[in-house]
């Protein structure tokens, strides 16, 4: 059934990040695309994500653009963020959660498995709601970190669980790949020790 089964990604984006950061390798998601199409017929990638007010350019802007662009559909929020009067350390407030799991449930009659990225306990009544109307629900995380990214009982609901580390291979960025300047590959006599030593802080 994998092989033919009609299937849609839905990320977490935070979680997701958050995930392939800990496992010291960013995610290329072109190739996760890919991946995900030779398994299957790939219906929809959803991506979500919150998007801070008030910021006048968010770090996250060029990835949204790209992923709009590149087969995705990208779902964000603005939010707000605001200082814990308890630790003193700013947090942002706002979740994902609700709209994903309503989209899943609106989508579980078209699909036959349903690719979350995400450990989050909260996702675990989605995933057995999913798992009701025959819909088979693969996870992806990691236990691989010290603690796992994923929610013990999230990990034992799903039909299948993928280790996001056993994914490196597959959806990782090559660090070849990054762009790198004509100018910086071969600069003039007169440059090459200043930049070297602006390559280093870049690193």
């Amino acid at each position: 059934m994998s092989s033919i089964g009609k299937i849609a990604l839905f990320i977490d984006g935070a979680n997701l990040y958050a995930t392939s950061k800990a496992l010291g390798f960013d995610i290329d998601y072109r190739r996760l695309l890919g991946e995900f199409q030779s398994r299957g017929t790939l219906l929809r990638a959803f991506y979500y994500t919150t998007v801070i007010e008030d910021q006048e350019f968010s770090s996250i802007r060029p990835l949204i653009d790209w992923l709009d662009y590149n087969g995705y559909t990208v779902v964000t929020k603005l939010t707000k963020e605001f200082v814990d009067a308890t630790t003193g350390r700013r947090k942002v407030k706002g979740s994902m959660d609700v709209d994903l799991a309503v989209s899943a449930m609106e989508l579980a009659e078209h699909v036959d498995q349903i690719v979350l990225f995400s450990g989050d306990g909260d996702f675990r009544s989605l995933v057995e709601s999913l798992q009701r109307r025959g819909v088979r629900v693969t996870v992806v995380s990691t236990l691989s970190t010290q603690p796992p990214m994923i929610a013990d009982d999230l990990r034992r609901q799903a039909d299948v669980f993928i280790d996001l580390a056993e994914l490196k291979q597959k959806v990782g960025r090559d660090p070849v790949e990054r762009p790198v300047s004509r100018e910086v590959r071969q600069p003039p006599q007169f440059l090459a020790r200043g930049t070297a030593k602006r390559d280093d802080r870049v690193e």
